[in-house]
């Protein structure tokens, strides 16, 4: 796996999972080193919303799917690093997209995403290892929609 640099992310399993960790670890401590620094969230106006999902024409900025219903005002710099609430700082995202880009670095985020789409061929392709991915998503999934539909009452 090549990250947008053409670098070999890892050598080996053990290599790329330290790897991870590392990022986690890093992006943790920038939280906390900003944490004192954060002013509190703000709410954005329907002028102002308006405004952010024309940046893109009415798409997430995420997927590149058109926005109908609800969605999220993503921080380009993340508000819990010091992201401000100015318009500029702001993007359209589905609720969807942004809860799952959260609060990661770019190059954890891409390689997220990378192992998401190598991840979807193994299942598509039914290998082995796609099908105990598979079985595990699901179940990963029903836990999660179980949770939810228990908070929604």
């Amino acid at each position: 796996m090549f990250n947008h640099q053409n670098k070999l992310v890892a050598n080996t399993p053990n290599e790329f999972a330290d790897k991870l960790l590392n990022l986690k670890k890093i992006s943790r401590g920038a939280k906390e080193g900003n944490r004192k620094n954060i002013l509190a969230r703000q709410v954005l106006n329907t002028t102002e919303r308006k405004e952010i999902l024309s940046k893109t024409d009415g798409h997430c900025h995420i997927c590149g799917g058109l926005i109908t219903g609800q969605w999220a005002a993503d921080h380009v710099k993340h508000h819990s690093r010091g992201g401000i609430h100015k318009i500029d700082n702001y993007l359209p995202a589905h609720s969807v997209c942004n809860s799952c880009r959260w609060d990661y670095f770019p190059e954890e985020f891409q390689i997220i995403m990378k192992l998401g789409v190598w991840s979807r061929k193994q299942i598509r392709d039914k290998t082995e290892l796609g099908l105990k991915l598979a079985e595990g998503f699901i179940k990963h999934e029903k836990i999660r929609l179980k949770r939810r539909k228990n908070n929604i009452k």
